[in-house]
């Protein structure tokens, strides 16, 4: 374990830093809004189109486009903000306030973006009722008023429940196809589980995604970590494949209620290991149960790597036939569940061999002790562990620390770390693909 101790009782919440470049906002939409008047032809258009429209680049960029985001207002609309992921700052949110077309119902913004880029958004519209534009508490009082996009049925669950949240994906951003079902590819089977844990306290649902064709394995009645209670199968269609490995690689995959039940993960791995691209392989995807919860257990806690070691994929093992080579172990996560894998690696490299985080928050803590697990590694002998990282050229709070933290195992010697940026944000919509190309990455060679 490590030779410091992480610490403890820190802010919950990222650095407080303001957005280094202004976000690349267009003063004029490079289309012309419709005259006062009626606009029905004007919306019929963009209903068939869908939001947000594409133009050409007004520079001549043929790698960049004008995307302009729309709102239908009514006679009582003050104000509609557009809050694409980390293109704003909440320092200055009047830029993200929508240009209103004088004598029309046609709110616009419009920014200059690279081909590649992709990202979900919110709208916030202001319809009256609330405190005063520029009165105090304006602010947070118009992130209450959120609506959906009613020309984009481009969707993702939101994380934490709730309405789902529109998304747009620009022509040169990476294919998200491998997540859609496929005819044809075998398809493996996920069941839910309560998995109790003395490191933590109580129990935590877990969801284990067993390839198809992959035997299970009896679990002993004395197992302490199986909580009573049937299993609830989510999902499973079976076809046996040519072959399976005798001891299955594994993924630990944080945030599970979320990959799984919402954004159904297992769709990816059968599509991924139907092409051959990565071998058959589980998945044990524990919950992280509330935002308070995963502050408190996703920031380099020795219990909760004690917890993944010592009680989940023992448990999991008593199920299917897993591996116990770290080299054939994968840990992933995103954010402080990014941060999480990385610490389990170091604290445990004798079980987790592989890396995989998109988005880590290698910044924490804020404040004294900052990039703290970097430091740890910076000390470290280099350990018997891959990296593979990634990171939103959009989040400017993230990316200091992360590319001091590339430099950092560079200098280390992890010589096989990969480091790579993607045109996007804090985002699920690019942690999708980030993660399908990263197990890949990781497992190709298995």
């Amino acid at each position: 374990m490590p030779a410091s101790v992480p610490p403890k009782d820190t802010p919950r919440h990222p650095p407080r830093l303001a957005r280094p470049h202004p976000v690349p906002r267009l003063a004029e939409p490079g289309w012309t809004p419709p005259a006062p008047g009626g606009t029905e032809e004007f919306w019929a258009e963009v209903r068939r189109r869908g939001t947000p429209l594409v133009l050409p680049d007004p520079g001549g960029s043929a790698d960049h486009v004008a995307v302009t985001f729309l709102w239908r207002g009514g006679p009582g609309t003050r104000a509609v903000q557009v809050l694409p992921n980390k293109l704003g700052d909440p320092r200055a949110p009047e830029g993200n306030l929508m240009e209103h077309a004088p004598g029309t119902d046609v709110w616009h913004w419009t920014v200059r973006l690279r081909r590649d880029w992709r990202g979900t958004y919110d709208l916030f519209v202001d319809e009256g009722g609330g405190p005063a534009p520029d009165g105090p508490g304006y602010w947070q009082w118009l992130r209450t008023r959120r609506r959906a996009d009613p020309f984009n049925s481009r969707t993702l669950p939101r994380r934490w429940g709730g309405e789902p949240v529109s998304y747009a994906a620009l022509d040169g951003a990476p294919d998200a196809a491998d997540w859609t079902p496929r005819q044809g590819a075998a398809r493996g089977t996920v069941d839910e589980h309560r998995v109790a844990s003395a490191h933590l306290g109580g129990q935590r649902r877990v969801w284990l995604y067993r390839p198809a064709g992959a035997p299970a394995t009896p679990v002993a009645p004395a197992d302490p970590a199986i909580a009573a209670g049937p299993a609830t199968t989510t999902t499973g269609t079976e076809a046996n494949p040519e072959a399976t490995p005798e001891k299955l690689p594994v993924l630990v995959l944080l945030d599970g209620e979320h990959w799984q039940p919402r954004l159904g993960i297992a769709h990816l791995l059968d599509n991924l290991i139907a092409d051959g691209r990565i071998p058959p392989l589980a998945v044990v995807a524990p919950e992280s149960v509330d935002p308070d919860t995963r502050w408190s257990e996703l920031t380099c806690r020795p219990e909760y790597v004690a917890f993944l070691e010592q009680e989940l994929l023992p448990w999991a093992a008593g199920r299917l036939p897993l591996t116990d080579d770290p080299a054939r172990t994968v840990i992933a996560g995103q954010s402080l569940g990014g941060l999480t894998a990385a610490y389990a690696a170091y604290a445990a490299p004798h079980r987790f061999g592989n890396v995989l985080a998109q988005s880590g928050s290698f910044w924490w803590p804020d404040g004294p002790g900052a990039e703290w697990l970097t430091g740890r590694l910076a000390e470290a002998p280099r350990l018997p562990v891959r990296f593979w990282l990634s990171f939103g050229e959009q989040e400017w709070v993230v990316l200091p620390a992360a590319r001091r933290l590339r430099e950092t195992l560079a200098a280390a010697g992890y010589d096989d770390a990969v480091h790579r940026e993607f045109n996007g944000g804090h985002d699920y919509l690019c942690w999708r693909t980030e993660l399908a190309d990263g197990l890949v990455g990781l497992l190709s060679h298995d």
